[in-house]
């Protein structure tokens, strides 16, 4: 019999926290939650208080019976969940599903896993917090409740299997409005003025870059300006030295931290969390999902001590930062090492590089400020009002900064400051050239990943287990992609003055473009609208932000989850049915372009079963409407009658290749070539109307060389089955399965018969070993098989790997 069972959340922290406990304690893993609302019902009863209710999911009952026996052999049994709401909720959960004894039952959290941290939780159990799981409760509910009844209203007004929910519409119509805002945006020119300088002084020649202070409207303007130059004079006219400071950022919370991961490491925000993840259950670091910037005493010391010996008493500045962050929820420290004398750590490359930036970030927060001198010098012109102005600054002592500096989103570096030499007023100096660059306002920039969460949280929508759950589920939804713009060639003009000549060039730049960056689809858009129209305070942004306010105060205990919640649905479930029995018009999202010329119908784009598309005539006509896709780079925002009707001059024939026709279209997965009943994807970026008959059959001859490369073997006696080369080896594909080839089997030795038999020790689970070779998904077939308990598990068939999937 076992005297103590701990649960926790995850395996990797299960075999953490075991190397900590004695022989009387066996560590055991729930695997997340294990109980949760109904899937396919609404699952609350609204006339009973709103209760939600729970089942155990089919790929849970394993895990709960195997924890079920165990809690009932031991004398104690510990809930050791993760600390914040939901950590809380899963504990209750288990304490409910396994049906434990409140005098047997003992809840303990602790923000790092080490040695310390684990045996004084021991040393000070609680009872599980009610007023922490009410609050999770309730944004559960709301969520449901939300997500169940607004889901069908879009899918009668703007096309089936779309859904709605409370923070994820919000974060959506962020990115929408964004994205509006710069389709608005009018860029307008300016001549931003740049001199060089020169001085001699004790026989060094120095130069000196400054900027003129106005920035001139026209190319008159700064041609006028630069003749005027040509006979300047420049003196240095005041010259100011001031002493300034810079401190260090407050140490990570999980908003700044998946900034400055995204900055500094490109990392995703939801990868930020998985390797962050990752480390705390090793270990490695303290609790990450936090919005406090408090360090504990005994980090302070540890800090203060690595400071010393790495670097020197005048490098330590010890400081308590207060947590800003409006309604911060969890009382723990900020994320930090659990053990700040380790400076590197073992894992892979991410995790190593995601505890280097948090090192690095604990440590300067405990350093002393930077010290700069900053230097403004003005530069008088003799015959002209306005002046150059030179800056520079000086870092007189690093203090932090010797080991980090927090990194911006400024994608602008045209104010980068350097040294500059001694000046003194009344000196002057000879101008080297001079250069009248035309720069362009820049559009609002859209958002990264990152931009978005610090957004949110300057909001107050969301709290730090949401942002990245919030930002997959939009992704997942289709409503926003993470993609790459491409930008626009723009020309643009310098005019510099050299040697008393000014000489006018032209130079070429890409406007506008984009890496990585959230773009709202046209579905996004479409519902985004109709729910700001219909549905106002379900996007509105305050109104988001007091229902969190509201969880929190449910979280202390100050408010009842069930009356907060039958506020909202009195509000809410009227709209709902209202909305639901209303007719309009046109669909939603609907834009009418116009008519077409030739036969005076109606055209317009919209949002159809499979996305955006076009359509000419309308549907109380006689004549049926016709209809074409939009192109993936085609917007139902921004497209032109021209370029809608365009697309209904696919699919084109373009001629004959081996006396078949080629034709090309566009289809659910883009453009494409059909030719003898095959398809060839049209390469990104070649327009479908565009392409010609020799440029196609050169395509069809590449791919069907790469089709031909792929086969290794074939039989006439069974068409279906083949022996091919994957992207992962040579593998035997029969009816849509994959088979792996056994080690010290040749590909291209296959009998039919060794296929077959191959094939039948795998589907009876007689697995042969794996082959160098062997595809990734065959390799996983009978694993995957033997492990899955859902429905999956009754399919003899194993899906070629994804070419998405990392």
């Amino acid at each position: 019999m076992d005297k103590n069972l701990v649960i926790v959340e995850s395996p990797a922290k299960a075999k953490t926290i075991e190397r900590f406990l004695g022989k009387d304690f066996h560590v055991m893993s729930s695997y997340g939650h294990i109980r949760d609302l109904k899937k396919k019902d609404f699952s609350i009863d609204i006339e009973n208080g709103f209760m939600p209710i729970y089942e155990i999911p089919a790929d849970k009952k394993k895990v709960v019976n195997e924890l079920k026996a165990a809690a009932k052999k031991a004398e104690t049994v510990w809930l050791a969940s993760d600390e914040d709401r939901e950590g809380e909720a899963i504990s209750w959960h288990l304490f409910d599903a396994l049906e434990l004894k409140e005098d047997k039952t003992k809840r303990i959290v602790f923000h790092e896993i080490t040695k310390d941290a684990i045996q004084q939780a021991i040393q000070n159990p609680r009872k599980i917090d009610q007023n922490l799981v009410d609050a999770q409760q309730a944004r559960r509910v709301l969520d449901r409740i939300v997500g169940f009844e607004l889901s069908p209203v879009l899918w009668r007004k703007i096309k089936p299997a779309l859904s709605a929910g409370r923070v994820q519409s919000v974060a959506v119509r962020l990115i929408v409005e964004r994205e509006r805002e710069i389709q608005n945006f009018k860029s307008e020119a300016a001549y931003r003025i740049v001199a060089l300088f020169t001085k001699e002084e004790n026989g060094h020649q120095y130069e000196i870059k400054a900027e003129y202070n106005k920035r001139l409207k026209t190319k008159a303007e700064a041609l006028v300006l630069l003749e005027q130059l040509k006979t300047s004079a420049f003196t240095v006219g005041d010259v100011h030295v001031r002493p300034a400071k810079k401190s260090p950022a407050p140490p990570f919370t999980t908003s700044t931290l998946q900034q400055e991961a995204s900055r500094k490491l490109g990392f995703s925000v939801g990868q930020t969390m998985m390797v962050a993840q990752r480390l705390y259950e090793s270990g490695k670091i303290t609790y990450m999902r936090t919005d406090s910037v408090h360090l504990s005493a005994l980090a302070i010391g540890t800090a203060k001590t690595e400071i010393s010996s790495q670097y020197g008493e005048k490098y330590i500045k010890s400081r308590q930062y207060a947590t800003q962050s409006k309604g911060a929820q969890e009382a723990h420290e900020a994320i930090r090492p659990t053990y700040i004398s380790t400076h590197e750590i073992d894992g892979t490359a991410q995790e190593k590089r995601l505890y280097e930036l948090i090192w690095k970030r604990t440590i300067a927060s405990q350093m002393a400020d930077a010290e700069l001198e900053r230097t403004t010098a003005d530069i008088t012109i003799s015959n002209n009002d306005g002046k150059f102005v030179a800056n520079g600054e000086v870092i007189k002592f690093d203090g932090f900064l010797r080991v980090y500096l927090e990194g911006t989103d400024e994608e602008n570096g045209e104010n980068e400051e350097g040294m500059l030499p001694p000046m003194k007023k009344g000196e002057q100096l000879t101008m080297l050239e001079t250069n009248a660059t035309e720069r362009f306002t820049q559009r609002p920039p859209r958002y990264t990943e990152a931009a978005l969460v610090r957004k949110m949280e300057e909001l107050g929508i969301g709290r730090p287990s949401t942002y990245a759950p919030t930002i997959s589920t939009i992704i997942n939804r289709e409503y926003v992609e993470k993609g790459n713009i491409e930008g626009e060639e723009r020309i643009y003009n310098i005019l510099t003055l050299k040697k008393g000549v000014i000489k006018d060039t032209h130079k070429k730049e890409i406007a506008g473009a984009d890496k990585n960056k959230l773009i709202p689809t046209d579905i996004g858009m479409v519902v985004n609208d109709f729910l700001v129209e219909y549905f106002p305070s379900i996007v509105d942004y305050n109104f988001t932000a007091k229902v969190e306010k509201d969880f929190d105060k449910i979280a202390e205990g100050e408010a009842q989850w069930n009356k907060s919640i039958a506020d909202f649905y009195k509000m809410f479930h009227p709209i709902v049915e209202e909305t639901s029995q209303m007719r309009t018009e046109h669909k939603a999202g609907e834009r009418v372009l116009g008519t077409d010329p030739k036969t005076g119908r109606q055209v317009s784009v919209k949002i159809g079963r499979y996305g955006a598309m076009a359509q000419i005539g309308t549907q109380d006509e006689e004549e049926k409407p016709l209809f074409a896709s939009l192109q993936k780079s085609q917007s139902i925002e921004t497209i032109t009658l021209e370029e809608t009707l365009k697309l209904f001059e696919l699919p084109r024939t373009v001629g004959e290749f081996r006396g078949k026709e080629v034709v090309i279209g566009v289809g659910r997965f883009g453009p494409y070539i059909r030719h003898n009943n095959k398809f060839v994807s049209l390469p990104k970026g070649v327009d479908p109307l565009e392409v010609r008959l020799d440029e196609a059959i050169e395509l069809i001859e590449a791919k069907e060389k790469k089709d031909k490369e792929k086969v290794i073997k074939t039989f006439e006696e069974d068409p279906d089955l083949q022996v091919l080369n994957g992207r992962y080896g040579p593998y035997i594909a029969y009816k849509k399965s994959n088979y792996k080839i056994p080690k010290g089997q040749k590909p291209e030795e296959l009998s039919l018969e060794d296929c077959r038999k191959i094939i039948a020790d795998t589907d009876k689970g007689k697995e042969p070993k794996a082959g160098k070779g062997a595809t990734k998904a065959a390799a996983t077939k009978t694993a995957a098989k033997k492990s899955s308990t859902g429905k999956s598990s009754a399919k003899k068939t194993t899906k070629k790997p994804s070419a998405k999937k990392a």
